[in-house]
């Protein structure tokens, strides 16, 4: 897990780390703490040095029929999309409301970031082989240079995220740490 280098123009997108996540049962946990707390030290950089930051959050399913759905009769809190308190929001960030696995399926993230000249993504947040794993497919399609933080994700499957930073992320992009991602930053920026 090694990060080669940090284009002149990276956008740090953030993946559903938001306030109807942490609130639905299992949510609150010690992983998903160290994911958000290294998320934020991401997004404090990239706003330090005015790099793109995207917040993306999920409102609910895509449309079509799957052998397993959410919740019947789910009603989201009026905070459900609101990006977690730790990430600390700027006017200036990215907003992306998504209802599709990727945050590229059916929003303007890409157009967004194709006007901010950004040819690398910096992926964080949850599922780590739901929303970032889509998200990373879809933006190596869209040939970005993918780099994957992976102690800034996380998945309630360990399994499923075991084969997503172990066999999915090294095919699409460079999986590294945020600690590598900061210093890169420093020396870079």
């Amino acid at each position: 897990m090694t990060l080669s280098a940090i284009d002149a123009k990276p956008a740090l997108v953030v993946i559903d780390l938001q306030k109807g996540i942490l609130a639905m049962p299992g949510g609150d946990t010690d992983d998903l703490k160290q994911v958000i707390e290294h998320a934020a030290e991401l997004t404090a950089a990239f706003r330090s040095r005015g790099l793109p930051v995207a917040l993306v959050t999920i409102l609910g399913d895509a449309p079509g029929r799957t052998d397993v759905s959410g919740p019947a009769g789910f009603t989201p809190q009026p905070d459900f999309t609101d990006p977690v308190d730790e990430l600390t929001p700027q006017p200036g960030d990215l907003r992306v409301l998504r209802q599709r696995w990727s945050a590229f399926g059916a929003t303007t993230l890409h157009d967004d970031l194709q006007r901010a000249g950004v040819t690398q993504v910096v992926l964080a947040g949850v599922a780590t082989s739901i929303g970032v794993e889509s998200s990373a497919r879809a933006a190596h399609e869209h040939g970005y240079h993918v780099v994957l933080a992976a102690d800034a994700m996380t998945d309630m499957n360990p399994d499923a995220h075991h084969n997503s930073i172990h066999h999915i992320f090294p095919r699409l992009g460079e999986t590294t740490t945020t600690t590598d991602i900061l210093d890169k930053l420093q020396h870079t920026h």
